[in-house]
């Protein structure tokens, strides 16, 4: 495991965040058990339908960060310890769209990590793909656009002390917004690129320790939002395109990472809790119920999307070190 791997096991281990077993990466996966959680009881949903579709290599840092679904269940990931974007089709295949350069030190300046990743990723209708990229050097941090058969080009940059995270946009307004894991904001740029602009500082995007703020996504004329730190789905009015009160919609979700909504509205979430590798639904009441685990194959899941009734779970084997993978699951029919 590289020194950048061990240092998010390590941080992993010392925010509570589950328990964390390194292996070597070239250990076949095992069949483990379920690591510990904190927080509220969790209820069960009955077992849902699910396999592992995809297996990457975690020897090529073929991690697995975040996805966006294209029209024909084409998944676009970002593999984080490899500065990859890339292309995964429904037939299982992988094609590697961009490679990012390593920065000059490797990616030990980049905060926390000590390792450059690519990170959020959205892709709008035109087929454009946009990204993150956290690297510590103020040269390459920020936004980047890919456009089909043609190279990534950063459209903002973003501070190299920060850990730009999650993506979201907001075609209404044209506008991108993104969390920043260290610094605790949610910042946004038009989709042109050009001017970044911190939209909210609120202190429930903080970090306690090791990384704040999250996943995010733009719904029902909300901005939400994960906490890793405080394990917290968070709900911000936008008004008039400023931040409104932040309601914390649901607690005691220790690890989470991205989220995604089941259906037009806000009533059902989906989200990746990384340490205690589960996924689980929250419904609008707060409540949540697990519905994968280790059992069914995760390893530190750190995305998901839906498609239709389909459940898309990207795990990046952070800390496992094991099996970095795709799993489908089916929703039950509504």
């Amino acid at each position: 495991m590289r020194k950048g791997m061990m240092t998010l096991a390590v941080a992993l281990a010392a925010a509570g965040i589950g328990a964390v077993t390194v292996v070597p990466s070239s250990a076949a996966p095992a069949a483990t058990g379920r690591t510990r959680t904190e927080g509220p009881a969790r209820q069960s949903a009955p077992p849902m339908p699910s396999r592992i579709a995809v297996h990457f290599d975690v020897t090529k840092g073929q991690m697995p960060e975040n996805v966006a679904i294209g029209p024909d269940g084409t998944a676009y990931v970002t593999f984080a310890a490899s500065r990859q974007v890339a292309a995964v089709t429904p037939s299982g295949g992988t094609r590697i769209l961009a490679t990012l350069p390593a920065p000059a030190d490797g990616g030990v300046n980049t905060p926390v990590l000590t390792f450059a990743l690519t990170t959020g990723i959205v892709r709008t209708t035109d087929g454009t793909l946009y990204f993150l990229y956290a690297s510590g050097d103020a040269a390459s941090t920020g936004l980047y656009r890919l456009r089909p058969g043609r190279a990534p080009h950063r459209i903002a940059a973003l501070p190299a002390d920060g850990l730009p995270n999650g993506l979201a946009f907001d075609p209404a307004a044209k506008r991108f917004y993104l969390t920043d894991s260290v610094l605790g904001t949610i910042s946004t740029v038009a989709l042109e690129g050009g001017r970044v602009e911190v939209w909210s500082s609120a202190p429930e995007l903080a970090a306690a320790g090791f990384l704040g703020a999250n996943g995010i996504k733009v719904r029902a004329g909300a901005i939400w939002a994960t906490n890793l730190d405080q394990g917290t789905l968070l709900r911000i009015p936008l008004r008039h395109g400023r931040p409104g009160p932040v309601r914390v919609a649901a607690t005691g979700l220790v690890g989470i990472d991205d989220f995604a909504f089941v259906g037009a509205g806000d009533q059902q979430v989906i989200a990746a809790l990384n340490g205690p590798n589960t996924v689980v639904s929250i419904d609008a009441a707060g409540r949540s119920r697990t519905l994968l685990t280790a059992a069914d194959g995760l390893q530190n899941p750190t995305s998901v999307a839906v498609r239709g009734r389909t459940l898309y779970v990207l795990s990046a084997a952070y800390t496992t070190g094991v099996d970095p993978n795709l799993a489908l699951g089916t929703l039950p029919g509504r």
